[in-house]
């Protein structure tokens, strides 16, 4: 699904460039359950950000289902991501205006769909994931477990086949943090291919390898398993 060549990412300091990437090379196959893993300045969350198609300003190849991304343009790359990438954050970033139901309306909102297929798709996530009672409720009125519950519902209510996911566990206490991985592994075992970024060692087990990265350098790549 995934192929990186010489992936490298700088920007611009004095007198020299400050590097955050450096020659990663890396395949993650269709299906899989990666965890990417290092230090604070690592560069885990700057790789997510070029693998979710949000940066494309970086050196080397990106190849994501034969389709090169680091040839296209901004609009087509921004296209592809709406398309193929659901994203999960530590802060939930649901918007506070809108009900549990509007938000996960919201990814669909910008494709090509009726309005009567985006409500049937709404309907099923919210039984999908057990929260058809909280639809008419707003974020402010959900737990924090709640939140990135329905956080995941939105990332992956268009069926992305790419789920990424940077430290979804990070606001939540043990038992909510245990209760999203189990999500995870759920919806990797349905098919979905999820890359996470994570400092705990316990979240990272969840996924099929181990990538560790340390000054922006590629340290480990683990073995599928």
């Amino acid at each position: 699904m995934i192929r990186l060549v010489e992936l490298e990412k700088s920007v611009p300091t004095k007198p020299s460039p400050t590097w955050l990437l450096r020659r990663i090379s890396l395949t993650v196959a269709p299906g899989e359950f990666v965890s990417i893993m290092g230090p604070s300045g690592a560069g885990k969350s700057t790789l997510l950000a070029i693998l979710g198609m949000l940066d494309g300003e970086h050196g080397g190849e990106y190849w994501f289902r034969e389709q090169a991304v680091h040839r296209l343009s901004p609009k087509q790359r921004t296209a592809l991501a709406r398309e193929s990438v659901g994203f999960v954050f530590q802060q939930y970033h649901l918007l506070d205006d809108l009900t549990v139901a509007e938000n996960l309306d919201l990814p669909l909102s910008y494709r090509n769909l009726r309005s009567g297929e985006r409500a049937a798709m709404v309907a099923d996530a919210l039984d999908r994931f057990n929260i058809v009672g909280k639809k008419d409720l707003y974020p402010a009125q959900l737990s924090g477990g709640q939140q990135q519950l329905v956080a995941v519902a939105r990332a992956v209510i268009g069926n992305p086949p790419l789920l990424l996911a940077d430290e979804p566990t990070g606001n939540l206490h043990s038992e909510q943090g245990r209760e999203i991985m189990e999500l995870f592994a759920r919806l990797n075992r349905q098919g979905t291919t999820i890359i996470q970024v994570t400092h705990s060692e316990e979240n990272a087990r969840y996924g099929r390898r181990i990538i560790r990265l340390k000054d922006g350098w590629l340290a480990e790549a683990g073995v599928p398993a």
